[in-house]
């Protein structure tokens, strides 16, 4: 027995993050490969004969419900820390339209589609309605890490998505009371008012009381570095059970409300936590959708009927399209937004959740149609994930809002970094060259390269970013220690694999104080130094510890003092076509000299990657070298 529920436990996970690496191997939306694996491995084996290979309801019982409420909590809490109030400047109408107007529209054409589709009652259609006006951070943000839209919709549709679950949440509460209210419409209508309101003061004030009591005591230091993590987390479960405890599903307003008030103060730095909290959730919802995948049965399946996936279809073609129309009008959005909004509104872990509660009690309670509550459901979660897991990615790229060239953040502005800003710009690639000197972007404005004055480690460049287009950074500034600390600072952002730095200075190497480029303050880089200092011996010939280190840049001996002296000299950036088969490297140098620096490689399909002291494994062919091409040299 041990033996089988540690196959399970291993099962659910391996199968949960192998699903993901693969997503991402594969450049496909992960949840649509986590929804199959969960089939495959619950109700898929047990069609097929051999057994299930994963049975949450014998594995876990009375306690799976719970901790899917609670993970929900923690996935809320971590979406909640990704909102940005300086978001609502622009798109604050839009957003409260989306979860006010277009909740309302979604809701009341989920219903009539429930009622003559699926064939349920009327008040079954209506909380069939109000629980799928729900979308989440679930689904939401995974998509849009693989799509990466430009411009405003992604924070819009991370808003809607965060901001709609608990909204969603308890108006399908407020729905199962009022249908079970003994006392007529008026009296459930009286029960339905005085439970949003108490929903609504709980979430608040236990909220805003929990973000209050974790920026008191991280701002007196009352709880060492290491246990930031779980604190945070314990704060998080306790103010969700306590707000459930005073009022049925308020806990998920509350988690929101608390991520949200972390995510927007300045008192205290939560960077860590929401790094952590966003490992965290990429395990929750990796295992969550295995989970509720293989919790169904092929009679479940079965059950579902074509009225069911013409349910889904209503919600796709019919109410998420009059949605958006009914809450972007006349707030200035272009068509090709507006269009994207209409085709993003996957259903999640919150539906899910919601559906197979309400089925229990209501199956408890002998209600009609009841059975027909989770088939319907799930059909809608299978079928908005696979429409708009597969639609969205060409959707953007054919409304233009999104690019398959990724473009690059650039810190320094110097001549090192504007020649190879403007090499990327000849390669249609997009740019964003960041620096505190502005004569310096004053030459970039001149040749129409995107800028912005700033120090790279202000907060104010990430706000800026546009993460359609630019996800990768090339720290090329003459400081070291900036070019580590902007490469730790980016890498929660783009990913390790996609945050670059120039080759350290050997050990002990003067840094020009004249350079002119700004960099942290002094105690800071004093203090990052004295940390420096203290590697090992074998470290001894780096200044920068390895941890902190970006990929580094264009191989060994490559500094920014000896790409500098070869700019200075009167090397030019040249660009060599190359032939099937062609060694890079090899070539340019054949083609330009020994002392030759191969800087990029512009690969099939356009995209362009910098040469790296270890490069990866690229299947793409290699079309073209871009490099420092030293001056012929003159004879005599």
């Amino acid at each position: 027995m041990q033996t089988e529920v540690m196959v399970q436990l291993a099962a659910i996970v391996v199968l949960g993050i192998g699903a993901q690496w693969v997503a991402w191997r594969l450049n496909l939306p992960a949840i649509l490969l986590l929804l199959i694996a969960g089939l495959a491995a619950g109700p898929g084996a047990e069609w097929l004969g051999p057994g299930r290979l994963v049975d949450p309801n014998a594995l876990l019982g009375d306690t799976l419900p719970p901790l899917i409420s609670l993970s929900v909590a923690v996935i809320l809490f971590e979406g909640g820390l990704s909102l940005r109030l300086a978001d609502l400047r622009t798109s604050m109408a839009v957003i409260r339209n989306l979860v006010t107007v277009g909740a309302g529209v979604t809701w009341a054409i989920g219903a009539v589609a429930a009622k003559l589709l699926v064939g349920v009652p009327w008040p079954l259609a209506i909380l069939l309605g109000a629980i799928l006006v729900v979308t989440g951070p679930t689904v939401i943000g995974p998509l849009l890490r693989h799509v990466r839209p430009s411009g405003g919709v992604g924070p819009i549709l991370m808003w809607e998505g965060i901001v709609i679950d608990p909204i969603g949440a308890v108006l399908a509460v407020l729905v199962f009371e009022f249908i079970g209210s003994a006392d007529g419409a008026g009296a459930g209508l009286s029960v339905v008012i005085a439970g949003a309101l108490r929903t609504l003061v709980v979430g608040l004030a236990v909220g805003v009381s929990g973000a209050a009591a974790m920026i008191w005591v991280l701002g007196r230091y009352w709880v060492p570095d290491y246990l930031h993590n779980p604190v945070a987390l314990m704060v998080v479960v306790a103010s969700f059970t306590l707000s459930g405890v005073l009022q049925e599903e308020s806990g998920l307003l509350t988690v929101t409300v608390m991520g949200l008030v972390l995510a927007n103060q300045r008192s205290v730095s939560i960077r860590h936590i929401a790094e952590f909290k966003e490992s965290l959730t990429v395990l929750l919802v990796s295992v969550l959708f295995v989970v509720l995948a293989a919790r169904l049965s092929p009679g479940q399946i079965a059950a579902a009927g074509p009225g069911s996936v013409l349910f889904t279809l209503a919600l796709i073609l019919l109410a998420r399209p009059l949605a958006v129309l009914a809450s972007t009008a006349g707030q200035g959005l272009g068509w090709p937004e507006r269009i994207f909004l209409m085709g993003m509104a996957p259903r999640g872990i919150v539906a899910a959740a919601v559906a197979s509660v309400f089925a229990i009690r209501l199956r408890g309670e002998g209600i009609a149609g009841a059975d027909r509550l989770v088939p319907a459901a799930f059909t809608a979660i299978i079928g908005t994930v696979i429409v708009y897991g597969l639609a969205s990615g060409p959707l953007a790229r054919r409304l233009g809002l999104t690019g398959g060239r990724l473009g690059y953040l650039i810190a320094g502005a110097n001549p090192i970094g504007l020649a190879i800003a403007r090499a990327l710009r000849a390669e249609e690639i997009p740019v964003m060259l960041v620096d505190t000197r502005t004569d310096r972007l004053d030459s970039a404005d001149h040749d129409g390269i995107p800028t912005l004055h700033a120090s790279i480690l202000s907060p104010f460049v990430r706000e800026r970013i546009d993460a359609g287009r630019i996800g990768r950074l090339l720290s090329l500034t003459p400081n070291e220690e900036v070019n580590s600390l902007a490469a730790l600072h980016f890498t929660s952002l783009f990913g390790r694999e996609s945050v670059f730095q120039l080759t350290p200075e050997p050990h002990g190497a003067a840094r020009n104080p004249a350079n002119g480029d700004a960099g942290p303050e002094p105690d800071v880089a004093s203090s990052l130094s004295a940390q420096i200092d203290a590697v090992d011996a074998h470290e001894a010939g780096r200044s920068v510890a390895l941890e902190l280190h970006g990929r580094v840049l264009f191989g060994p001996g490559m500094t920014y003092k000896h790409l500098d002296s070869m700019l200075y000299s009167g090397s030019t950036v040249e660009r060599l076509p190359l032939e099937d088969g062609d060694d890079p490297a090899g070539a340019f140098r054949a083609r330009f000299g020994p002392e030759a620096v191969p800087l990029l490689i512009s690969k099939e399909g356009g995209d362009v990657v910098p040469v790296t002291a270890s490069p990866v494994a690229d299947a793409r062919i290699p079309r073209a070298v871009i490099g420092l091409a030293p001056p012929p040299r003159r004879d005599g």
